[in-house]
């Protein structure tokens, strides 16, 4: 019997970040140290379907390789049952199908990812998993609950508005105006629920609010608007249960106006400077605040929490934290840990260490209760 430790990857997804998982797994793939580890890769088309690949038992070169599109339908589709690692094809005996799995890693990013309901999945299938829970996933994911969790922690953060569409649709002029004076412009207006920078537009005058809040509504149901603040970006990347630490701080200086889905993950230009160049007592502040963000969602496993240092004053500002960072190349998350010390291979056998201490202590926990008799 192996006593290697068996993976299971999930990547791909129903969301808008579909293909920066695609990219985080591929670069988490070519790091896993296979003498150490099982992988087993599990891929979720685009619309919602399941398909597992082959253990892994060597390097995979292209994120094209990974969603199995050789496969047909039936070869490739398969359902979850009622725990999760049975694999189940048409006609197949469930019980001869069990893919046996240590601990899951979900790389997935956006909807359906970082937004608790794969963690919901797991919890339900009793199996160990790398990141945050289904709470601090969905409170991550929700800008504007977790802002309004930050402004009970108190920590610092911009001016910010929210409503839903249906709200914008019956109070569209009070919200403009409430908007126009507590928060002005230019503006950034933001889906909700969603990450990468995606539907994210900035806006200069109504017309552009106006416009810019239309297309976050293509992304979700409730949009966020903020304060532009003049500021450098930093980005502090976060490691642990419940003793969590902070990594060097890092800065983003992007390529277009902000930092947007094509800075991030197409155009390449943008360049990270790691250590950022701030003095030290600074950077201690932005580390201590990116635990207390992390704390303050109840966080476990890995987040990267952004700020913004605001030019004129230094003043500093929460932005987000983000409970599934990505892993590309372009990645902030591993480059602050390898400035830490910590090599990529050394970060994921953290990561999976974690998922599995946090599995093994809600084990210990009592989930019933017999009634006495009276």
């Amino acid at each position: 019997m192996s006593d290697k430790i068996r993976v299971g990857l999930i990547y791909g997804g129903k969301s808008g970040e579909h293909e920066v998982s695609l990219q985080t797994a591929l670069a988490v793939i070519k790091a896993f140290d296979l003498n150490k580890y099982d992988v087993q890769p599990f891929y979720i088309t685009k619309q919602g379907e399941w398909r597992s690949g082959p253990q892994l038992t060597g390097p995979v070169q292209s994120a094209a390789a990974l969603t199995f599109q050789e496969q047909s339908e039936e070869e490739g589709a398969f359902a979850l049952q009622p725990f999760f690692g049975a694999v189940q094809g048409p006609g197949q005996d469930t019980r001869a199908s069990v893919v046996p799995l240590d601990v899951v890693f979900p790389l997935l990013h956006g909807t359906f990812g970082e937004d608790g309901t794969i963690q919901g999945l797991l919890e339900m299938a009793d199996i160990a998993y790398v990141g945050t829970g289904v709470m601090a996933s969905s409170v991550g994911m929700d800008k504007a609950m977790m802002k309004k969790m930050f402004a009970q922690e108190q920590l610092p953060q911009c001016v910010f508005r929210h409503f839903t569409k249906k709200q914008w649709e019956k109070e569209m002029n009070e919200y403009l105006l409430e908007i126009e004076v507590s928060v002005g412009y230019p503006c950034f207006v933001k889906p909700a629920n969603l990450g990468s920078s995606v539907g994210i537009s900035k806006a200069r005058n109504r017309a552009e609010l106006m416009e810019a809040v239309r297309t976050a509504f293509q992304y979700d149901r409730k949009v966020v608007v903020e304060e532009f603040i003049d500021a450098r970006e930093l980005e502090v990347a976060v490691l642990g249960n419940d003793e969590p630490q902070a990594s060097v701080v890092g800065e983003i200086v992007s390529s277009n106006e902000f930092y947007d889905y094509k800075a991030k993950y197409i155009d390449g230009k943008s360049s990270m400077i790691i250590p950022a160049e701030i003095p030290q007592s600074l950077a201690d502040e932005i580390r201590a605040l990116a635990i207390r963000a992390f704390q303050a969602i109840d966080g476990t496993g890995l987040s990267r929490v952004d700020f913004f240092l605001r030019k004129e004053d230094s003043k500093i500002f929460i932005n987000e934290i983000n409970t599934m960072p990505g892993f590309t190349p372009f990645s902030m998350y591993p480059l602050l840990w390898r400035e830490s010390g910590k090599p990529y291979s050394e970060l994921l056998d953290n990561l999976i260490l974690l998922a599995l201490q946090r599995h093994a202590e809600k084990q210990s926990l009592q989930y019933t209760f017999d009634v006495p008799d009276v």
